[in-house]
């Protein structure tokens, strides 16, 4: 019994080490809204939001909906960019009360989406909109990647 005192001594010295090399959140990388590509996800922006269009605005269909039940569902299509171009967004349910004409927002884990062959920036569960200063930025609104149209094109190796 006397060999288990000293191990749950040392066993409590490398717990508290352990602890306090704990590793540290990694800062976030911002990127700019002309280096965005399809199917990629994990970016970090600081956009404005240029305009504003609702295009759903309903009251859940059924008993089953997943959700509040009181809670309508609410989508708009917001012009977002920065001074190196735009994009669209789509913002969802509590997301289209942030996006209003003028704000200045941080999107954070935002994701790439196709739709229709084109590009939407979009933020899910796993992300977040953060409002913030206004930043002294002009939007370059002559460059909008959403205009951009994709093909997915298979490639077919030869042996």
């Amino acid at each position: 019994m006397e060999s288990k005192g000293p191990s749950t001594a040392t066993q409590q010295q490398s717990d508290a080490a352990a602890v306090a090399t704990k590793p540290s959140l990694r800062k976030p990388v911002f990127v700019k809204v002309e280096s965005l590509k399809p199917g990629t996800n994990g970016h970090t922006l600081v956009v404005k939001v240029v305009r504003s269009n609702t295009v759903v605005n309903k009251k859940p269909r059924s008993q089953n909906f997943r959700g509040p039940l009181d809670q309508n569902s609410k989508i708009a299509e917001c012009l977002v960019g920065d001074e190196t171009g735009v994009i669209l967004f789509t913002a969802r349910n509590d997301q289209v009360d942030l996006m209003k004409p003028g704000n200045t927002v941080i999107l954070r884990n935002a994701k790439i989406d196709m739709f229709k062959g084109s590009m939407r920036l979009a933020v899910d569960k796993w992300g977040r909109i953060e409002v913030t200063q206004p930043e002294a930025f002009e939007v370059k609104e002559d460059n909008n990647l959403s205009l951009v149209e994709y093909e997915l094109v298979d490639v077919v190796e030869e042996s």
